[in-house]
């Protein structure tokens, strides 16, 4: 199986076009929490060896990994969209304006920015390029994909800690048959994310999403 490569930055460093970004996110599906956004640049120099995309990777691999790239990259920005602003714009907006703002974030201005995905984000403040599954074939997004995630899944697990009775910590806010039997029985945390079903049929939200009513 093919690895994460280096051969599409090394291209723009070799024009002098440097320094290139790598963003992906973690979160999208998640029923809880925030989706969060990862901004990378590596050092050409200096790059983490056994980089994937995160999702190939055990919880003890990216946590290691993680610690490598923070050791190794040039800069490294996080941004997150939280549960209400995903219920106000939606996910796929709120994942978009993360980008954007984990990208504004980083110490060094890219001049590039390699995305994770189909969309690229409107109002990014360099150039940019969405690579399809880059996260498996692009090193930045892969480091940028890990990053994302770990984070993520050490927030989640805090949240876990204030709100027990989800269990955050163990399923990162995905809809397992616990997470979905903790919401029957409790209601939704204030960190849910209210417009994903199925808090969506079982709740009145008010125009600004700020409070929830059950039926």
């Amino acid at each position: 199986m093919t690895k994460p490569h280096f051969r599409i930055e090394r291209r723009y460093f070799k024009e002098g076009r440097w320094p290139v970004a790598g963003i992906d996110e973690a979160g999208r599906g998640p029923l809880a929490g925030p989706v969060a956004v990862a901004a990378v640049i590596l050092d050409p120099a200096n790059l983490p060896r056994g980089l994937d995309d995160s999702k190939a990777l055990d919880a003890a691999e990216r946590e290691r990994l993680y610690e490598i790239i923070l050791e190794k990259a040039l800069c490294i920005s996080v941004a997150l969209g939280s549960a209400r602003e995903i219920d106000r714009i939606n996910i796929r907006q709120a994942t978009l304006s993360a980008m954007c703002r984990a990208v504004a974030g980083l110490s060094l201005r890219p001049v590039h920015a390699l995305v994770d995905g189909s969309d690229l984000p409107p109002g990014l403040c360099c150039g940019g390029e969405a690579i399809i599954k880059g996260d498996a074939t692009c090193i930045s997004i892969s480091a940028a994909s890990i990053i994302a995630k770990v984070t993520r899944d050490r927030l989640m697990r805090r949240l876990g800690d204030s709100f027990p009775v989800y269990g955050f910590g163990q399923h990162a806010g995905y809809a397992t048959k616990g997470h979905l039997g903790a919401i029957a029985l409790h209601g939704p945390s204030p960190f849910h994310r209210f417009t994903f079903s199925p808090m969506r049929p079982k709740t009145a939200v008010d125009e600004d999403l700020r409070t929830v009513t059950p039926f």
